[in-house]
């Protein structure tokens, strides 16, 4: 518990992750939740609910459509995953920066004394991925 408080400490960001073969995974992603507010309270932070293992489809035990779901019901987005196949892994985290960087440049996440979750610094005007790179057909981002 000591290491969980202090991985949470100044977080931003999260991918929440459950496995989609799984449905205990699943229905612990509420007390996950319920454990992160303790955690960084009175700070908040930007969850993306991920549904690993997407490429063991037959094996599913948890449907898209619940997934969503819970996902609404929290406000957070959605996305399902395979590290086995590097199916929306990049995506998963491009996404997740994305909805931080929307917050802070609408201000509702901001930088304030005693938090290290948000630093002032270079913030760039787009945020690429690898996969964004490739599909253009440029070779780096300099």
């Amino acid at each position: 518990r000591s290491i969980t408080r202090a991985y949470y400490r100044n977080s931003v960001g999260g991918l929440l992750l459950f496995d989609i073969t799984n449905r205990r995974s699943f229905q612990n992603v509420h007390e996950w939740l319920e454990e992160t507010k303790v955690h960084v309270q009175p700070y908040q932070i930007v969850f993306v609910l991920v549904g690993h293992k997407c490429d063991l489809d037959t094996q599913r035990q948890v449907s898209r459509h619940e997934a969503e779901k819970l996902a609404a019901a929290y406000g957070m987005k959605y996305i399902e995953t395979s590290a086995r196949d590097a199916i929306n892994v990049e995506k998963a985290f491009t996404d997740l920066t994305r909805d931080i960087y929307e917050l802070v440049k609408r201000g509702e996440i901001s930088i304030q004394e005693g938090w290290e979750g948000v630093k002032s610094g270079f913030v760039p005007n787009v945020v690429h991925s690898s996969e964004e790179v490739v599909k253009s057909d440029r070779r780096c981002l300099c």
